[in-house]
């Protein structure tokens, strides 16, 4: 397909966006067979996003009834134990939701080994086809540290010239990105938020 694409004009460029589509699909798939369809992630990603839902309403309820209080201030006081209780519980379900976002990253591991093999074999063959050549012209010259990725092993000094690396790098980010998108594979904004990743900040709230 490279070969072919190759004959044509910009068919350096279609070739790598090309690879760079069909191994984003691979991937996609891959994660599926081993991560997405399996009960743990599905269990894990609505353990998540319960968590998720109940903080965001304990903080609204929070919110409210503070402002609440502050408006009955003169007549009457909330008492100071409800509002350490609330503070408690959202500490549980913040603690929760941490873990939760945390085993799904455990979880993800092994489809990411995988993925991770098989980016670095199409990387390997893109970079014996592309050694050396520039695959695309950028509309503009880049800033010097972009410069240095975007005209990567390719010889002259036109700043214009756009490596095979450079051209990979966005299509992969851009097209997986879209594809986890498009079939629902995304993970969740609540896990992000939490930061409950393999390697959580320290909690600033212990002293």
């Amino acid at each position: 397909m490279a070969s072919a694409l190759s004959s044509l004009r910009y068919g350096d460029s279609l070739s790598v966006v090309a690879i760079s589509g069909a191994t984003a699909v691979l991937c996609e798939a891959i994660s599926w067979l081993l991560i997405y369809r399996t009960a743990t992630y599905n269990s894990l990603r609505a353990t998540i996003e319960r968590h998720s839902r109940k903080l965001d309403a304990m903080k609204a309820g929070s919110s409210n009834s503070s402002s609440g209080a502050g408006a009955a201030s003169g007549s009457s006081s909330q008492p100071a134990g409800s509002s350490s209780s609330r503070a408690k519980k959202m500490d549980r379900v913040e603690t929760s939701l941490k873990d939760a976002s945390r085993e799904l990253s455990f979880a993800k591991l092994k489809s990411g080994a995988v993925v991770a093999a098989v980016l670095f074999v199409v990387f390997g063959l893109l970079n014996s086809l592309f050694e050396g050549r520039a695959v695309a012209k950028l509309p503009f010259a880049p800033v010097p540290l972009v410069q240095r990725m975007s005209h990567r092993g390719i010889p002259g000094n036109d700043p214009t010239d756009c490596s095979m690396v450079f051209l990979y790098f966005l299509c992969s980010i851009s097209i997986r990105t879209n594809l986890q998108k498009l079939f629902g594979f995304a993970p969740p904004r609540a896990a992000a938020a939490a930061g409950g990743g393999l390697f959580p900040m320290p909690d600033t709230k212990v002293n």
